[in-house]
């Protein structure tokens, strides 16, 4: 683990280049860059509203934030597994130029995928203003929130790289498990609509904890409990030593099927 951590200091600036790189080419010929990262989530949250909080008529307090916790939290996992599920073989050919250690490419695309979660808090902040939702001290506390789901997406990127560099049909079912993933996560519906004999569906899943976590901080004005603070950590830290465990027992083999 020492050695993990000093190549990340060692190729510090590679990671700011390669993270820097993404968010170019995420945002090329785009006259706006950026700031889609704020307005993606305020849109999608408007139209989702109209839909679930009339046509269903979830009974939520303050239901645009509910949704928008959950949406900008879960959008950051899909985007930044997807983006390091892809990222030995986008880099094939620099991979067999030079010696980089290869768990740099999964790992600056969750970093970049950060920096774009980082820029849709601003819509997140935006929305808790106009809703008039006060503003405590627990909001402090979401910058746990925020570590946790980004161990936890690093650690499932480096298991969906370890398996995609040697079957592409990863990145097919991955698609398919993520629809399934965030319908069972309670991004847009409450959790008391999920009947009893289900509950262990949402209760084994890393990603509600999370959110919840983050909701406690930025729409109940909650320090989240130890109890939930250790769940999400022993999630994100296991998630990420399990998925840095495969990637180590395969890496070697990646360079004759890239």
């Amino acid at each position: 683990m020492t050695q993990y951590i000093e190549n990340l200091l060692k190729y510090r600036y590679l990671i700011k280049e390669l993270v820097a790189r993404d968010i170019k080419v995420k945002y090329k010929n785009s006259i706006l860059g950026l700031l889609w990262s704020v307005l993606n989530p305020l849109l999608t949250m408007v139209v989702l509203t109209i839909v679930f909080s009339n046509l269903f008529r979830f009974d939520i307090e303050n239901y645009p934030v509910y949704l928008i916790t959950g949406q900008v939290m879960f959008n950051f996992f899909s985007e930044a597994t997807n983006m390091a599920m892809n990222s030995i073989n986008d880099n094939a050919q620099l991979i067999k130029k030079v010696y980089i250690p290869k768990y740099i490419f999964p790992v600056s695309k969750g970093i970049s995928s950060f920096v774009n979660l980082v820029f849709s808090l601003i819509a997140v902040v935006c929305l808790i203003i106009y809703m008039k939702i006060p503003i405590t001290k627990a909001i402090i506390f979401s910058a746990l929130s925020l570590t946790y789901i980004l161990i936890f997406a690093i650690g499932i990127g480096l298991i969906l790289v370890s398996l995609n560099v040697f079957f592409r049909d990863v990145q097919h079912l991955y698609g398919v498990i993520l629809t399934a993933w965030m319908y069972l996560t309670p991004i847009f519906y409450p959790t008391s609509i999920i009947p009893e004999k289900f509950g262990w569906l949402i209760t084994s899943n890393p990603l509600f904890y999370m959110i919840q976590h983050f909701r406690e901080c930025i729409l109940y004005g909650k320090i989240p409990s130890l109890e939930l603070n250790i769940v999400c950590l022993l999630n994100a830290i296991i998630t990420f030593i399990i998925g840095l465990w495969i990637f180590y027992k395969s890496q070697d083999k990646f360079i004759l099927h890239i």
